[in-house]
């Protein structure tokens, strides 16, 4: 038997979630979890599921252009996933994509041959004008006019730039291209020749695709073999006849129930999946598929089913298809399963009592609730507390910055203290606790800001100090007011009122002791002599300012 060209095993890719302004890993997006596949030399796998499954992220990670977190990629016999930059040069030419916005992928900015022949000139295959010959023969490949070559993107139609995109990945000659939406973004008749267009390459060039899409027809119409993937994992995989004919997992059977049929009255049964798909960043316990699942049972509510053969290249990851007699018919086996555990849980439902009918302000408010993740009446939630508390320190940086030392330092002391901590405590220990560090917060700011208080007013004094004995230096005498001296002051607080530094009157009195030094005196809110505070702030030396 020989190898495959492509050999997906347990493939993972996780992105981080981060929270805070330190940006802390709080968990993980499994976009990608456990995906394992094979694809041959010349045959097309087809890879659906409903937006948000990963398969995207499956495709850009065998590429390469997304780091998986783990797992193995085997092309061609080289390891892609611990290959360095170095040897996956040569891997690159061989292992080509397509992308599905054809309006995005191409370079507004560039000509055609440009675009086409740049994959050309960076391997060394052809430069001017051999390279100019190749990309006409490609674009005639593909079902456009080689006199084109000269044009830039924004004078094609929609189905011309994606036939230039398929041009571009078929310059190397490649071994492998991934299909990522390659027609999602077309008319149905531009995908149907585009389609078309690709099954032509694979024949004549010996292709192997990975055909990412969610329209089941024309995954049909070009795949050899369909992969059904689910938030992340692959639940059943099959060859393209056998999935349609006898799909296994109740997923499956979903997704194929929704395929229009051009038999206006025709009777078919729709099976309608209730909910939603469940997020990837907390997928649910047990069988993924458990939460929207018609025909589930409490196993699948708590253990996660393996893939199973039933038969030799259908795999499926299902409860249902556990233990198959060897010798009946096994999807009659698996259909029946499925059909009367469906019938089990709409009895079930049935049956129950009905919810109180909520009035419609009530509705509201539940939904209100339900949008902001909070019940009613609920205190704020872990990562609102911490946002906020994150909040709280920057502003009590800020505070700190511009001065208020003690304000600044409580109020970040506080966040810390209260929010950023653990609290997985009693709620007795909690209490004194919070009754502890909001008592040594005052006590710290309080100290702090008495102390940069004192060293303001001594800072303040020596400069007022210095301007006056300038000034007297220079003029032989001093001024009225502060506002003479030609610059401001910050406020000097001294026995808690301010000497405002703005303009107020004052007076001057020498002191007696001979040593030329002399005292400002403020003459009060109410300018009364009564209200006199004086205050030394300077002598025949003055010391320099800090």
């Amino acid at each position: 038997m020989t190898a495959p060209l492509l050999s997906v095993s347990e493939l993972k890719k996780y992105f981080p979630v981060t929270r805070g302004v330190l940006g802390k890993k709080v968990g993980d997006v499994r976009a990608v979890d456990g995906v394992s596949f094979d694809i041959g030399s010349g045959e097309t796998l087809g890879l659906v599921g409903e937006s948000g499954s990963g398969k995207t992220t499956v495709g850009r990670s065998i590429l390469r252009l997304l780091e998986p977190t783990s797992g193995r990629v085997i092309f061609d016999g080289t390891d892609v996933t611990h290959a360095k930059e170095s040897a996956l040069a040569p891997v690159r030419r061989h292992l080509q994509v397509i992308f599905q916005d054809p309006y995005s992928s191409l370079n507004p900015r560039m000509r055609v041959v440009d675009i086409v022949g740049e994959a050309l000139e960076v391997h060394g295959i052809a430069t001017g004008a051999a390279l100019e010959k190749r990309v006409a023969e490609l674009l005639a490949k593909v079902g456009l006019s080689p006199q084109w070559i000269n044009r830039y993107p924004h004078e094609f139609s929609g189905g011309q730039r994606q036939r230039i995109g398929v041009a571009r990945a078929i310059a190397l000659e490649p071994k492998l291209i991934v299909c990522d939406e390659a027609v999602s973004a077309l008319d149905v008749s531009i995908q149907a020749q585009v389609i078309n267009l690709l099954v032509g390459l694979r024949r004549e060039m010996g292709l192997s695709y990975l055909f990412i899409a969610h329209d089941l027809s024309v995954v049909r119409h070009i795949s050899h073999r369909i992969a059904v993937m689910y938030v992340g994992q692959l639940v059943e995989h099959a060859s393209s006849k056998r999935l349609f004919d006898a799909p296994a997992h109740p997923y499956t059977r979903a997704l194929l129930s929704a395929i229009p049929v051009p038999v206006p009255r025709r009777d078919r049964h729709r099976i309608v999946l209730a909910g939603d798909v469940p997020s990837p960043a907390n997928p649910p316990s047990g069988c993924r598929f458990h939460t929207r699942c018609p025909a589930v049972f409490d196993r699948c509510r708590v253990e996660e089913p393996r893939a199973v053969t039933v038969e030799d290249g259908h795999a499926v990851k299902c409860f249902h298809a556990y233990d198959l007699d060897g010798d009946g018919d096994w999807h009659r086996a698996v259909v029946e399963r499925i059909e009367r555990a469906t019938a089990e849980n709409e009895g079930a439902a049935r049956s129950a009592p009905k919810a109180p009918r909520v009035p419609r302000a009530g509705r509201e408010a539940v939904e209100r609730r339900r949008a902001h993740l909070e019940p009613a009446g609920a205190a704020p939630s872990g990562r609102g507390l911490e946002t906020a508390a994150w909040t709280a320190i920057g502003v009590g940086a800020f505070v700190a910055a511009i001065g208020s030392y003690g304000v600044g330092l409580a109020l970040a002391a506080a966040a810390y203290v209260f929010v950023l901590r653990p609290k997985r405590r009693r709620k007795s220990v909690a209490d004194a606790s919070f009754a502890a560090a909001a008592a040594l917060c005052i006590l710290v700011g309080s100290l702090v800001t008495r102390f940069e208080r004192r060293r303001t007013v001594e800072r303040q004094t020596a400069l007022l100090a210095a301007a006056l004995r300038e000034r007297q230096k220079v003029t032989g005498s001093l001024p009225d007011t502060l506002g003479q001296l030609g610059f401001r002051l910050y406020p000097i607080f001294s026995d808690g009122r301010p000497i405002d530094p703005w303009g107020r009157p004052y007076i001057y009195r020498a002191r007696r002791d001979g040593s030329g030094a002399f005292d400002l005196c403020s003459l009060g809110a109410e300018g009364s002599a009564e209200e006199r505070r004086c205050r030394a702030i300077g002598d025949a030396t003055p010391r320099a300012p800090d």
